[in-house]
């Protein structure tokens, strides 16, 4: 039996040949200078962060993308530099075919902001701390009062809410935290405070305040009240 046919030799050398195209094309791939960079910015969010901002940790502190060749990008290391700065939820960065870098985006949602003392910063979904942006100012509750450890989850998850319902994310535009960890609410467009307790049975106090809004704004009857008191169960009570 013949160890070695004709068959046998052209698979090895069509082998051989595809490995070598291969090789040969990666390494002029490599070689070859990006041409430019892309900042594709996914969701809904306005601008916090600009393009220039981001296109300036992507090519590295360099003048422009043509002075990059392929070979000597990291992208792993361009996402993480993205992805530490504060705006930036997070990233996925690549080469396409035809030689541009692209960066596309996702920018951290703020559902808060945040007045403590002179400094002042976003809440954002996640419940993290957000710096204010340069480039636009987010129209979200204004909240003041103690935020902490104890009490910054609850919170997070109050304003989450706030912020996915969209009849609640136009009314509701300040919260006041008060010493005893109770809240108070303030509307666009009445005068009446709403006097919300604490943070238990969140969800059933603003379901029975959208209720009750949708009733009382038929008869006009929301500009006589000067509080709405939510901290009952199954009730809304107001004062005049």
């Amino acid at each position: 039996m013949k160890l070695f046919n004709w068959s046998n030799i052209r698979l090895v050398l069509m082998f051989g040949l595809v490995i070598f195209l291969f090789s040969f094309t990666s390494k002029r791939n490599e070689s070859r200078k990006l041409k430019k960079s892309v900042v594709i910015f996914i969701g809904e969010n306005a601008p916090f962060v600009n393009q220039e901002t981001v296109n300036k940790l992507l090519i590295e502190n360099n003048k422009d993308a043509q002075s990059i060749g392929k070979d000597k990008l990291d992208l792993n290391k361009l996402e993480k530099a993205l992805n530490t700065q504060e705006m930036i939820e997070r990233s996925d960065v690549f080469v396409s075919i035809d030689g541009i870098l692209k960066a596309v985006v996702k920018q951290k949602t703020p559902i808060a902001r945040v007045f403590d003392g002179d400094d002042s910063f976003y809440i954002d979904y996640e419940g993290n701390r957000m710096p204010l942006s340069t480039n636009f100012t987010a129209r979200v509750p204004l909240v003041s009062g103690e935020i902490n450890k104890k009490n910054s989850e609850d919170l997070a998850e109050l304003f989450r809410i706030i912020h996915d319902d969209e009849f609640l994310k136009k009314n509701i535009i300040g919260v006041q935290i008060m010493p005893n960890g109770g809240l108070r609410m303030l509307n666009r467009n009445f005068n009446y405070q709403i006097d919300f307790g604490k943070t238990i049975r969140v969800k059933s106090k603003f379901n029975n305040y959208k209720a009750f809004f949708q009733k009382a704004v038929l008869d006009s009857s929301l500009y006589k009240y000067k509080t709405i008191d939510l901290r009952f169960a199954q009730q809304v009570v107001c004062s005049k």
